[in-house]
């Protein structure tokens, strides 16, 4: 009986001894994990600091601030920053004691053994601490806002009617349906302040997808005979003809128009929400295909649908462009310099109108 309590005694004191040393291992990674806040505290209060001055810099370039004010706000920030460094450290040094005073903590420290951190700061868009400005996550360095961001990039999607300009001949006249011919944009287009203090004058450029359709009407089909292409009338009766082609372009253009100044406490930025502006440019690119699509009943009354691809059309497509907008939403014109085929009898040039739609 003596001996089974021994035993008994023993096992209870190895586990007792093994629980405290789970404990303190416990406690000494979340201690680490703290210490290791410490240094973020003091890279991230540095790179706040550096934010707001530069804020001041802008503030004193633009003549909004004499040099006195601009030395006394500097100041003002780097005793403001110097107390917030004292005062997170302080935070975080009391629960390093917590944690070293007991073995048991029932309660959250702050140290999160997933490599997490916890720290307080202000929201980006207010001047209020509030649970906004709580940040948790990695235990990498947060990076801050950029302080001016003077490109953006948004989508471009336009749509609408389509037809073609033909040489010696009116627009009324034109052999392509106005209804069924249209034409399709799609792409990706990038916005840059060109002026340091204003929003005034704005480069836009990207690469767009475009789709150009003809709906050709009076019974007629594109003929290509000797690399010459000429519009001639179809032998049968046909139920549709369609001329499409597909470009690849990089449009470049010169926007104009008010914007709103958002300025804040470390950062500005410009929006043209809901704001009127005009794009006066251009663009160029490649052919990618061409294709044209014939519907009709053959001789001997069986439907036929033919696809003819590749037509003696130009390699390089090149155009201007213009848009009217306001907001997101605006009118859009294009125009093709280059013509359609390469050799043709009579010179035709794409032209478009339509609504664009810019996501930004």
């Amino acid at each position: 009986m003596q001996t089974i309590t021994k035993y008994l005694a023993l096992l209870v004191l190895t586990l007792s001894v093994q629980l405290i040393s789970a404990q303190e291992t416990s406690n000494s990674k979340e201690i680490k994990v703290l210490e290791a806040q410490k240094e973020q505290v003091v890279i991230q209060e540095k790179d706040w600091l550096k934010i707001e001055v530069e804020a001041v810099n802008v503030q004193l370039d633009n003549e909004e601030v004499t040099q006195e004010e601009a030395n006394i706000l500097k100041e003002e920030l780097a005793i403001k920053h110097a107390m917030n460094i004292e005062n997170r450290l302080a935070i975080i040094d009391n629960r390093i004691s917590l944690l070293e005073r007991n073995e048991n903590v029932p309660y959250d420290t702050g140290a999160n053994l997933d490599g997490f951190i916890i720290t307080v700061g202000k929201s980006e868009d207010s001047d209020e601490f509030d649970l906004k400005s709580l940040y948790i996550g990695p235990k990498t360095k947060k990076e801050p806002r950029k302080f001016d961001k003077r490109t953006t990039s948004d989508l471009v999607f336009a749509i609408g009617f389509n037809n073609a300009i033909i040489e010696g001949q009116s627009l009324n006249d034109s052999p392509y349906k106005l209804g069924g011919s249209g034409f399709v944009e799609l792409g990706w287009a990038w916005k840059t302040r060109l002026l340091n203090n204003s929003n005034a004058v704005r480069l836009k450029y990207g690469i767009s997808f475009q789709w150009n359709k003809l709906d050709i009407k009076d019974n007629q089909y594109f003929l290509e005979e000797g690399d010459v292409v000429t519009l001639e009338e179809f032998p049968l009766n046909v139920d549709k003809s369609k001329f499409r082609s597909t470009n690849l372009v990089f449009p470049v253009h010169f926007e104009f128009g008010p914007s709103k100044k958002i300025d804040k406490e470390n950062y500005f930025r410009y929006s043209t929400h809901k704001k009127f502006k005009i794009g006066v440019g251009g663009y160029g690119g490649f052919v990618l295909q061409s294709l044209q699509k014939l519907k009709y009943d053959d001789e001997n009354g069986n439907f036929q649908k033919d696809k003819i691809k590749d037509f003696n059309t130009n390699s390089f497509v090149y155009g201007v462009s213009s848009y009217i907008s306001l907001g997101n939403v605006g009118v859009y014109a294009k125009y093709d310099l280059s013509t359609i085929f390469k050799d043709q009898a009579v010179n035709q040039n794409n032209i478009s109108l339509g609504l664009r739609f810019d996501m930004d």
